[in-house]
């Protein structure tokens, strides 16, 4: 839907073969992509290594490897039967696809930098559990937003050489890149979860500390893993709601009001309004989300207190306690309270649509994709920096586990948690949604002022 909306930036004639292959073309690089991440996990299985983190890496950088080979091959099928115009353009947009996934390495390697336990920051994170928790939370802060200049300016590379490509449609088609090799990364992203249930089954089992060490190695791959493919995700979502956010524009500026919308001028009072509400969308959303998980925490640390006291036995092994108890508590509490950040998702930008107009709106929209980009982030990179700044003292490093420093590193292991489990992910989710709704709502908002709002200044 995204790539049939930003069609019409295509500054060339097509024909009616050259329009049924541009419209399929992204549905085959998305095939070539597939293909790819087959083939890249069964090259991990191949060439094996004593390295978890190493292994999961090769696999996408072959796989990325694949597909850039495979997105050229075929090209090279397609452009049969097209005309020199058409031909030139489909090798931009397979350039474009290129470039993008080629960003999203470029996300991955700044993830795995910040994040890996043999990295400088992480190393440094936990020799600032050295001082205290309150240090370790500020090193972790830190370099979470340290992380997001590289992957800000992989982005804006990406941005400028596919927009000079094939403009609009070319960073659309950039984020199809981007995306492409989903398998490998969705199958990565995947390894966190099981290492890491894994690893709290060998503990709860007292499987001995040598089944546990491996299973913290792998665990912390699986952190780092984790950061590298919400790295993708980032980089795609904000890719795709640009390009949303043209095809909103071009939709406002063609069909309602051709007058009002060309240019968003930011000495506008109107748009200055809709910009910082924009920017402040993506931070409210993630208060929401972490308070959540601290409720919720504290409901089910209060159940568990509740079942060692009633029954002192659990502690002791004889009796199991009431695992249905706590699961309830965390899918209920987790549906109850998704509900208000869903609707401010859906209701801000068409209340901001409705109350200061069209124009404002598109300026809402690209603050929330700006200040969304650096919170996600940050979030998930330090929450996988502090995670593995713990396992690496719990490795025997700065006297391992049951000192000071390693309580302190559990204290941002558990900040931690919510920002790169929780809130960072969401809000890709939540640009998307909020661009949907701003391009499906259009129509409507132009009964407002026919477009300008009920309050224009």
């Amino acid at each position: 839907m995204m790539l049939a909306a930003t069609l019409p930036f295509i500054d060339i004639n097509l024909s009616e073969y050259g329009r049924f292959i541009y419209t399929i073309y992204p549905i085959m690089l998305c095939s070539a992509g597939l293909l790819s991440s087959l083939i890249g996990i069964y090259i991990i299985k191949w060439k094996g290594s004593d390295e978890p983190g190493k292994a999961l890496n090769t696999g996408t950088y072959f796989s990325t490897l694949i597909f850039a080979a495979l997105a050229i091959l075929f090209t090279l099928i397609m452009v049969i039967g097209l005309n020199g115009e058409e031909t030139t353009m489909l090798w931009k947009l397979s350039g474009c696809s290129i470039i993008g996934l080629f960003a999203g390495i470029v996300l991955g390697f700044t993830s795995d930098y910040f994040t890996r336990a043999d990295r400088k920051p992480t190393r440094k994170m936990a020799e600032a559990a050295q001082e205290g928790d309150a240090v370790v939370i500020l090193s972790g802060f830190s370099y979470g937003l340290l992380s997001v200049v590289p992957a800000a300016l992989g982005i804006v590379l990406a941005m400028i050489f596919t927009y000079l490509l094939a403009e609009v449609f070319g960073v659309a088609m950039a984020a199809v890149g981007m995306l492409a090799i989903v398998g490998t990364i969705v199958s990565n992203d995947a390894y966190g979860p099981i290492v890491d249930n894994a690893r709290a089954i060998a503990e709860q089992g007292d499987l001995g500390e040598d089944v546990i060490r491996i299973a913290d190695r792998l665990d912390s791959a699986g952190n780092t893993a984790k950061a590298i493919t919400k790295g993708f995700a980032i980089g795609a979502a904000n890719l795709t709601v640009l390009a949303l956010l043209f095809s909103y524009a071009a939709e406002a500026n063609d069909i309602i009001f051709p007058d009002n919308i060309a240019v968003m001028d930011l000495l506008n009072l109107n748009i200055l309004i809709g910009a910082f509400i924009g920017v402040v969308v993506p931070a409210l959303f993630s208060a929401l989300l972490i308070l959540a998980v601290q409720r919720n925490a504290a409901k089910m640390v209060d159940e568990i207190r509740r079942q060692f006291e009633s029954n002192p036995k659990i502690l002791t092994g004889e009796e199991a306690a009431d695992f249905s108890k706590t699961i309830d508590i965390a899918t209920k509490g987790s549906l109850k309270e998704l509900i208000l950040p869903s609707i401010i998702s859906i209701t801000v930008p068409v209340s901001v649509g409705i109350i200061f107009g069209v124009s404002a709106l598109g300026a809402f929209l690209a603050g929330a994709i700006l200040s969304g980009f650096v919170f996600a982030i940050m979030m998930s990179n330090a929450g996988g920096a502090w995670d593995n700044a713990k396992k690496w003292i719990e490795d025997g490093n700065l006297g391992g586990k049951g000192t000071k420093v390693h309580k302190a590193s559990i204290t941002g292991d558990t900040v931690g948690d919510p920002f790169k489990d929780t809130a960072g992910p969401s809000i890709n989710t939540l640009l998307v949604v909020m661009s949907l709704t701003a391009s499906i709502f259009l129509g409507f908002l132009m009964l407002f002022g026919n477009g300008a709002g009920l309050i224009s200044f």
